[in-house]
Protein backbone atom coordinates (compact mmCIF):
# COMPACT_ATOMS: atom_id res chain seq x y z
CA UNK A 1 0.00 0.00 0.00
CA UNK A 2 1.12 3.50 -1.17
CA UNK A 3 0.47 6.65 0.43
CA UNK A 4 0.05 10.10 -1.37
CA UNK A 5 0.05 12.73 0.66
CA UNK A 6 -0.57 16.52 -0.57
CA UNK A 7 0.44 19.80 1.07
CA UNK A 8 1.06 23.25 1.07
CA UNK A 9 3.42 25.35 2.46
CA UNK A 10 0.53 27.97 3.12
CA UNK A 11 -3.13 27.73 2.82
CA UNK A 12 -4.99 29.25 -0.41
CA UNK A 13 -3.00 27.74 -2.86
CA UNK A 14 -5.63 25.08 -4.20
CA UNK A 15 -4.28 21.94 -2.26
CA UNK A 16 -7.70 20.47 -2.01
CA UNK A 17 -9.39 21.25 -5.27
CA UNK A 18 -6.36 19.04 -6.42
CA UNK A 19 -6.91 16.20 -4.40
CA UNK A 20 -10.20 15.90 -5.02
CA UNK A 21 -9.29 16.42 -9.05
CA UNK A 22 -7.13 13.44 -8.29
CA UNK A 23 -9.62 11.37 -6.30
CA UNK A 24 -11.96 11.57 -9.46
CA UNK A 25 -8.74 10.13 -11.84
CA UNK A 26 -7.43 7.24 -9.37
CA UNK A 27 -8.56 3.58 -8.80
CA UNK A 28 -8.70 1.45 -6.14
CA UNK A 29 -7.97 3.91 -3.59
CA UNK A 30 -9.04 5.24 -0.06
CA UNK A 31 -9.20 8.57 0.28
CA UNK A 32 -8.02 11.00 3.70
CA UNK A 33 -8.61 14.27 5.05
CA UNK A 34 -5.68 15.25 7.63
CA UNK A 35 -7.04 18.79 7.12
CA UNK A 36 -8.90 18.41 10.28
CA UNK A 37 -8.82 22.13 11.25
CA UNK A 38 -10.77 23.29 8.23
CA UNK A 39 -11.84 20.19 6.62
CA UNK A 40 -13.62 20.88 3.08
CA UNK A 41 -12.81 17.74 0.86
CA UNK A 42 -16.31 16.38 1.52
CA UNK A 43 -17.54 19.59 0.22
CA UNK A 44 -16.30 18.29 -3.46
CA UNK A 45 -16.98 14.45 -2.73
CA UNK A 46 -20.27 15.01 -1.71
CA UNK A 47 -20.03 11.66 0.93
CA UNK A 48 -22.53 9.96 2.27
CA UNK A 49 -21.69 9.53 6.15
CA UNK A 50 -21.25 5.69 7.46
CA UNK A 51 -19.63 6.17 10.87
CA UNK A 52 -19.58 8.70 13.43
CA UNK A 53 -17.02 8.61 16.25
CA UNK A 54 -15.82 10.48 19.07
CA UNK A 55 -12.51 11.86 19.46
CA UNK A 56 -11.06 13.03 22.64
CA UNK A 57 -8.07 15.06 22.95
CA UNK A 58 -5.83 15.97 26.01
CA UNK A 59 -7.91 16.29 29.59
CA UNK A 60 -9.51 19.22 30.81
CA UNK A 61 -10.75 20.38 34.33
CA UNK A 62 -14.06 20.09 35.67
CA UNK A 63 -15.39 21.70 38.85
CA UNK A 64 -18.14 19.47 41.76
CA UNK A 65 -19.30 22.51 42.94
CA UNK A 66 -20.98 20.74 45.83
CA UNK A 67 -17.55 20.62 46.56
CA UNK A 68 -16.34 23.13 46.07
CA UNK A 69 -15.05 25.73 49.39
CA UNK A 70 -15.47 29.09 47.65
CA UNK A 71 -11.38 29.52 48.55
CA UNK A 72 -10.83 30.98 45.32
CA UNK A 73 -7.08 29.60 45.31
CA UNK A 74 -7.89 27.99 41.59
CA UNK A 75 -8.37 31.06 40.10
CA UNK A 76 -5.03 32.77 41.73
CA UNK A 77 -2.97 30.14 39.92
CA UNK A 78 -4.38 29.55 36.50
CA UNK A 79 -2.44 31.47 34.10
CA UNK A 80 -5.15 31.12 31.32
CA UNK A 81 -8.49 33.14 32.62
CA UNK A 82 -10.06 29.33 32.54
CA UNK A 83 -11.86 29.81 35.91
CA UNK A 84 -14.73 32.06 36.79
CA UNK A 85 -16.25 32.99 40.04
CA UNK A 86 -20.48 32.21 40.26
CA UNK A 87 -22.85 32.29 42.66
CA UNK A 88 -24.12 28.65 44.32
CA UNK A 89 -27.15 29.71 46.41
CA UNK A 90 -27.27 29.39 49.76
CA UNK A 91 -23.66 27.55 49.58
CA UNK A 92 -22.30 30.80 48.82
CA UNK A 93 -19.94 31.72 45.54
CA UNK A 94 -17.79 28.68 44.29
CA UNK A 95 -15.86 28.50 41.22
CA UNK A 96 -16.20 27.12 37.92
CA UNK A 97 -13.95 25.83 34.39
CA UNK A 98 -14.49 27.37 31.12
CA UNK A 99 -13.55 24.54 28.64
CA UNK A 100 -13.05 26.51 26.10
CA UNK A 101 -10.41 28.56 27.79
CA UNK A 102 -8.91 25.68 29.74
CA UNK A 103 -5.34 24.14 28.27
CA UNK A 104 -5.37 21.22 30.38
CA UNK A 105 -2.33 21.74 32.41
CA UNK A 106 -4.01 20.64 35.75
CA UNK A 107 -2.19 22.81 38.14
CA UNK A 108 -5.63 23.70 39.48
CA UNK A 109 -6.63 20.10 40.61
CA UNK A 110 -2.93 19.85 42.37
CA UNK A 111 -4.05 23.23 44.05
CA UNK A 112 -7.39 22.75 45.08
CA UNK A 113 -7.66 22.12 48.99
CA UNK A 114 -11.03 20.30 48.77
CA UNK A 115 -10.26 18.20 45.78
CA UNK A 116 -13.36 19.78 44.33
CA UNK A 117 -11.64 20.33 41.06
CA UNK A 118 -10.59 17.09 38.54
CA UNK A 119 -9.16 16.08 35.55
CA UNK A 120 -11.46 14.50 32.46
CA UNK A 121 -11.05 13.56 28.76
CA UNK A 122 -12.37 16.42 26.99
CA UNK A 123 -14.79 15.57 23.76
CA UNK A 124 -12.79 17.42 21.09
CA UNK A 125 -14.33 16.55 17.74
CA UNK A 126 -15.60 13.82 15.68
CA UNK A 127 -14.14 11.40 12.50
CA UNK A 128 -16.08 10.28 10.13
CA UNK A 129 -15.78 7.11 7.36
CA UNK A 130 -17.94 8.18 4.32
CA UNK A 131 -18.79 6.80 1.22
CA UNK A 132 -18.13 8.97 -1.91
CA UNK A 133 -18.67 8.50 -5.59
CA UNK A 134 -15.16 8.21 -6.02
CA UNK A 135 -14.35 6.19 -3.00
CA UNK A 136 -14.33 5.85 0.76
CA UNK A 137 -13.38 8.89 3.00
CA UNK A 138 -11.91 9.11 6.22
CA UNK A 139 -13.06 12.47 7.62
CA UNK A 140 -12.71 14.80 10.75
CA UNK A 141 -13.93 17.67 12.11
CA UNK A 142 -12.13 19.47 15.31
CA UNK A 143 -14.22 21.22 17.64
CA UNK A 144 -14.28 24.68 18.46
CA UNK A 145 -11.14 26.12 20.12
CA UNK A 146 -9.76 22.90 20.35
CA UNK A 147 -6.37 22.61 19.83
CA UNK A 148 -4.99 20.30 16.99
CA UNK A 149 -1.48 18.50 18.40
CA UNK A 150 -2.10 16.09 15.39
CA UNK A 151 -3.65 13.15 17.53
CA UNK A 152 -6.85 13.96 15.21
CA UNK A 153 -4.61 13.67 12.03
CA UNK A 154 -3.07 10.09 13.32
CA UNK A 155 -6.24 8.58 13.81
CA UNK A 156 -7.49 9.80 10.57
CA UNK A 157 -4.58 8.20 8.97
CA UNK A 158 -4.83 4.72 10.79
CA UNK A 159 -8.21 4.31 9.80
CA UNK A 160 -7.19 5.38 6.60
CA UNK A 161 -4.92 2.86 6.60
CA UNK A 162 -7.38 0.25 7.88
CA UNK A 163 -9.83 0.78 5.33
CA UNK A 164 -6.94 0.46 2.98
CA UNK A 165 -6.17 -2.96 3.93
CA UNK A 166 -10.06 -3.95 4.31
CA UNK A 167 -10.45 -2.98 0.83
CA UNK A 168 -6.87 -4.02 -0.55
CA UNK A 169 -6.65 -1.20 -1.82
CA UNK A 170 -3.26 0.14 -3.42
CA UNK A 171 -3.42 3.44 -2.59
CA UNK A 172 -4.24 6.17 0.22
CA UNK A 173 -4.62 9.98 -1.52
CA UNK A 174 -4.90 12.44 1.65
CA UNK A 175 -5.66 15.79 1.56
CA UNK A 176 -2.73 17.30 4.10
CA UNK A 177 -2.80 20.47 6.15
CA UNK A 178 -0.95 23.60 5.22
CA UNK A 179 1.85 24.64 7.18
CA UNK A 180 4.75 23.51 8.46
CA UNK A 181 3.06 22.72 12.41
CA UNK A 182 2.34 19.15 14.12
CA UNK A 183 -0.49 18.62 12.21
CA UNK A 184 1.51 18.62 9.00
CA UNK A 185 4.18 16.35 10.80
CA UNK A 186 1.52 13.77 11.70
CA UNK A 187 0.99 14.27 8.07
CA UNK A 188 4.27 13.29 6.60
CA UNK A 189 5.80 10.62 8.47
CA UNK A 190 5.89 7.55 6.49
CA UNK A 191 4.06 8.33 3.34
CA UNK A 192 5.07 7.38 0.36
CA UNK A 193 5.19 10.62 -1.85
CA UNK A 194 4.40 13.97 -1.03
CA UNK A 195 3.19 16.77 -3.84
CA UNK A 196 3.86 19.87 -2.51
CA UNK A 197 1.38 22.52 -4.43
CA UNK A 198 3.01 25.88 -4.79
CA UNK A 199 1.56 29.14 -6.58
CA UNK A 200 4.14 31.94 -8.46
CA UNK A 201 4.48 34.45 -5.72
CA UNK A 202 7.48 35.11 -3.06
CA UNK A 203 5.09 33.81 -0.33
CA UNK A 204 4.64 30.66 -2.63
CA UNK A 205 8.06 30.12 -3.07
CA UNK A 206 9.05 30.37 0.58
CA UNK A 207 6.92 28.33 2.12
CA UNK A 208 7.49 25.84 -0.67
CA UNK A 209 11.35 25.89 0.77
CA UNK A 210 9.91 25.64 3.94
CA UNK A 211 7.76 22.01 3.85
CA UNK A 212 10.49 20.46 1.38
CA UNK A 213 13.21 21.35 4.18
CA UNK A 214 10.27 19.39 6.72
CA UNK A 215 9.77 16.94 4.03
CA UNK A 216 13.52 15.91 3.84
CA UNK A 217 14.31 15.95 7.49
CA UNK A 218 11.85 12.94 6.93
CA UNK A 219 13.46 11.21 4.41
CA UNK A 220 9.78 11.80 2.22
CA UNK A 221 10.58 12.12 -1.79
CA UNK A 222 8.87 15.24 -2.75
CA UNK A 223 7.00 16.08 -5.86
CA UNK A 224 6.38 20.11 -7.11
CA UNK A 225 3.02 21.16 -8.72
CA UNK A 226 3.19 24.46 -9.77
CA UNK A 227 -0.61 26.04 -9.41
CA UNK A 228 -1.81 28.63 -11.83
CA UNK A 229 1.58 29.20 -12.67
CA UNK A 230 0.81 31.26 -16.36
CA UNK A 231 -0.39 34.28 -14.27
CA UNK A 232 3.50 35.06 -13.24
CA UNK A 233 5.66 33.11 -15.58
CA UNK A 234 8.91 34.66 -14.32
CA UNK A 235 8.02 33.89 -10.99
CA UNK A 236 7.36 29.92 -12.04
CA UNK A 237 10.37 29.48 -14.06
CA UNK A 238 12.59 30.39 -10.53
CA UNK A 239 10.27 27.71 -9.06
CA UNK A 240 11.02 25.50 -11.52
CA UNK A 241 14.85 26.58 -11.50
CA UNK A 242 14.85 26.51 -7.52
CA UNK A 243 13.63 22.58 -7.94
CA UNK A 244 16.17 21.55 -10.41
CA UNK A 245 18.65 22.42 -8.17
CA UNK A 246 17.37 20.73 -5.15
CA UNK A 247 16.82 17.61 -7.55
CA UNK A 248 12.66 17.70 -6.90
CA UNK A 249 10.78 16.57 -9.93
CA UNK A 250 7.92 19.04 -11.21
CA UNK A 251 5.21 16.60 -11.48
CA UNK A 252 2.65 19.23 -13.12
CA UNK A 253 2.15 22.85 -14.10
CA UNK A 254 -1.82 23.91 -13.99
CA UNK A 255 -2.52 27.24 -15.84
CA UNK A 256 -5.22 29.47 -14.52
CA UNK A 257 -8.43 28.20 -16.25
CA UNK A 258 -11.97 29.62 -15.56
CA UNK A 259 -12.93 25.91 -15.22
CA UNK A 260 -11.91 25.05 -11.74
CA UNK A 261 -14.20 28.22 -9.97
CA UNK A 262 -16.90 26.25 -11.93
CA UNK A 263 -16.53 22.80 -10.68
CA UNK A 264 -16.37 24.70 -7.52
CA UNK A 265 -19.47 26.34 -7.75
CA UNK A 266 -21.04 22.90 -8.77
CA UNK A 267 -19.21 21.27 -6.01
CA UNK A 268 -17.40 18.59 -8.39
CA UNK A 269 -14.00 17.72 -9.31
CA UNK A 270 -12.78 19.29 -11.96
CA UNK A 271 -11.66 16.43 -13.51
CA UNK A 272 -14.97 14.78 -13.40
CA UNK A 273 -16.86 18.27 -15.01
CA UNK A 274 -14.26 19.44 -17.46
CA UNK A 275 -11.85 19.02 -20.38
CA UNK A 276 -10.23 22.40 -20.42
CA UNK A 277 -6.89 23.05 -19.90
CA UNK A 278 -6.34 22.80 -15.80
CA UNK A 279 -8.43 19.25 -16.10
CA UNK A 280 -5.80 18.36 -18.69
CA UNK A 281 -2.52 19.60 -16.85
CA UNK A 282 -4.18 17.38 -13.76
CA UNK A 283 -4.19 14.09 -15.81
CA UNK A 284 -0.80 14.40 -17.08
CA UNK A 285 0.05 15.37 -14.03
CA UNK A 286 -1.42 12.35 -12.22
CA UNK A 287 0.18 10.28 -15.31
CA UNK A 288 3.43 11.77 -13.68
CA UNK A 289 3.11 11.00 -10.15
CA UNK A 290 2.09 7.38 -10.66
CA UNK A 291 5.54 6.78 -12.55
CA UNK A 292 6.97 7.93 -9.37
CA UNK A 293 5.00 5.90 -7.37
CA UNK A 294 5.99 3.39 -9.40
CA UNK A 295 9.48 3.85 -9.02
CA UNK A 296 9.44 4.02 -5.50
CA UNK A 297 7.25 0.78 -5.20
CA UNK A 298 10.69 -1.01 -6.73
Amino acid sequence: MQELLVISGKGGTGKTSIVAALAALAEDKVLADCDVDAADLHLLLRPEVESVNEFYGSNKAVTDAGRCTGCGRCIEVCRFGAITKADNGSRGSVFQVDSLSCEGCGVCTLTCPAGAITMKPNLAGYWYISETPHGPLVHAQLGLAEDNSGKLVTKVRQEARRLAEENKARLIITDGPPGIGCPVISSLTGVTLALVVTEPTVAGWHDLERVVKLAGHFKVPVAVCINKYDLAPEKSREIEAYCYEQGLTIAGKIPFDADVARALVNAVPLTACSHGAAANAVKAMWDSLLVQLGRIGK
